[in-house]
């Protein structure tokens, strides 16, 4: 069990309910400090209204949320958070460097600390060029680069972002996927809402699933046994006998001409089963798992999106 101290976000059976319709049904998180956590589930679960509870916007219905240690709505917390939303307006006839100073002031940073962060910040997210640009002429992807820019200004330890790669070309997401590394490695939490799975794979710590404002299951991305794996194998001599004894580690075998695939439970099987197979006379050239997608596991758990 995670101590509360240890914890940038807790929630207890958050509700929230617009008249007749429940956007958030149950929602109970424990979000550690200093990870990079996703936030998955299909258009219309009740992410972004959970977030806008988590940051005060929104008054729940019921149920608790601390957010580092405070409650969602104390003000003088939101000092310490940074947010980028999916859908932001900027004041677009101040520049570049104009919207950052401003940003920073609103969090309480002082004349100097600016002079010497919003430099650092622009060459960050790579806009040092169009530090006097103003906004209004920025294309998508320099919007999305100013915006996550303006989140991280003030150096907040708990950052919020709701599609941060939107817009982004390759090299734009792989620049967003490394300042999320170091803002956790400095200590920063990041919670994450994205629709490209793959990023999230290679960019979040752990993620949690949510249908219909509920959690529905919780992963974390670095447990090499959390979950099942896929296994094929280039074998020959595997007989159905062979095939019958797998069943005490494995499910779905399927055996056809020279190949061997089924499903375990976790990588520390796969040995036994090796052993296994070579004892009962196989011959085995390859063995591969293949871990389930987060698109997969997405699909499997929360369905297709709907639309909403």
């Amino acid at each position: 069990m995670i101590a509360t101290s240890e914890l940038a976000i807790e929630t207890e059976s958050l509700r929230k309910v617009f008249g007749s319709q429940v956007a958030v049904r149950d929602l109970s998180l424990r979000v550690p400090r200093g990870e990079i956590f996703g936030f998955l589930g299909p258009n219309g679960a009740g992410k972004s209204t959970s977030i806008k509870m988590l940051l005060g916007l929104v008054r729940p219905t019921s149920g608790k949320a601390l957010v580092l240690g405070q409650p969602a709505n104390d003000v003088e917390t939101r000092r310490a958070i940074g947010f980028l939303p999916e859908d932001f307006r900027f004041y677009d006839w101040l520049t570049a460097e104009e919207l950052l100073r401003f940003h920073g002031h609103m969090c309480g940073m002082s004349g100097s600390r600016l002079h010497e962060r919003v430099p650092a910040v622009l060459d960050l997210v790579g806009m040092t060029p169009h530090a006097g640009r103003r906004v209004r002429g920025f294309s998508k992807g320099m919007l999305q680069r100013i915006g996550l820019a303006q989140a991280l200004v003030h150096e907040p330890d708990l950052i919020f972002l709701d599609e941060p790669t939107s817009g982004l070309d390759p090299m734009g997401r792989r620049m967003v996927r490394d300042i999320l590394r170091g803002e956790r490695d400095r200590g920063a939490t990041v919670f994450l809402n994205s629709h490209l799975l793959s990023e999230i794979e290679v960019t979040c710590d752990r993620v949690v699933f949510i249908k219909e404002g509920s959690v529905v299951a919780t992963r974390d991305l670095h447990a090499q046994g959390d979950g099942d794996v896929r296994v094929s194998v280039e074998a020959h001599g595997v007989t159905e006998a062979m095939v019958a004894g797998l069943a005490q580690w494995a499910s779905d075998v399927i055996r056809a001409e020279g190949t061997l695939s089924f499903t375990v439970r976790a990588h520390d099987a796969l040995p036994k089963i090796v052993r296994y197979l070579a004892a009962a006379g196989a011959e085995m050239y390859r063995v591969t798992p293949e871990r389930t997608s987060l698109e997969d596991l997405f699909v499997e758990l929360v369905g297709e999106d709907r639309g909403l």
